[in-house]
């Protein structure tokens, strides 16, 4: 799975190089095997962003892109879309994306995290559980969409984001963006049609299985 993610993500047109960051030697090995590059961190990161910004305090570059890897479906076209989003507007020092909820299912599933934006598309917040719902208790409102796991930082942005301690909500809901809103930062999301299958559940994982077997793209 991590090789497909490592392919995707070096097809898209806005990246310069694609490093894999890991504390797990068995991993590390996986990522050699198929010729990629790996940089091994420390093994007391809290999220993946600490350890991402480890790696970037020795990488001269002004952007960085975190795809996680339980994203085997991500589309090129999607990381430029970030990319684009923070690279473009000099305010933002960072971005990630969002498409349409499917249905209510998705609103309640707590493996699909859901993200409220403002006007601007700037995030106010995210959750495992259900926001924005309508007062029959059917579909969210037009703010509310899925929240897919790929951010881009401005490099210093993610090294100062780094040192920040852990917050509340950021323990409470187990999303490490969480961190970036409590500190009082904002995160410019960029809205896509795609939604990839992400890995949350061994279900998850057939599914992926069943895709990439048959040639399809999401």
């Amino acid at each position: 799975m991590i090789e497909l993610v490592h392919q995707r993500v070096s097809a898209a047109t806005s990246v310069d190089a694609v490093l894999v960051a890991t504390d797990d030697d068995r991993i590390a090995e996986v990522v050699r095997a198929f010729g990629g590059d790996v940089r091994l961190t420390r093994r007391d990161h809290l999220s993946g962003t600490d350890r991402l910004a480890e790696v970037a305090e020795t990488i001269p570059c002004d952007f960085v892109v975190n795809v996680q890897a339980d994203e085997p479906m991500i589309e090129p076209s999607m990381i430029d879309s970030a990319v684009a989003a923070c690279a473009d507007h000099d305010g933002v020092q960072m971005s990630t994306l969002r498409c349409p909820l499917q249905g209510r299912d998705d609103l309640d599933n707590p493996h699909v995290v859901k993200v409220a934006v403002d006007q601007a598309g700037y995030a106010l917040f995210f959750s495992r559980a259900a926001i924005g719902r309508d007062r029959t208790g059917g579909t969210p409102a037009d703010g509310v969409g899925k929240h897919i796991g790929l951010y881009v930082y401005r490099r210093e942005f993610l090294i100062a984001l780094s040192r920040l301690p852990p917050t509340a909500l950021e323990r409470s809901e187990r999303l490490e963006q969480l961190r970036v809103l409590e500190h009082g930062h904002r995160i410019l999301t960029a809205e896509t049609l795609h939604d990839p299958v992400g890995v949350d559940t061994p279900a998850d994982l057939e599914h992926v299985r069943r895709l990439v077997a048959t040639g399809a793209s999401a």
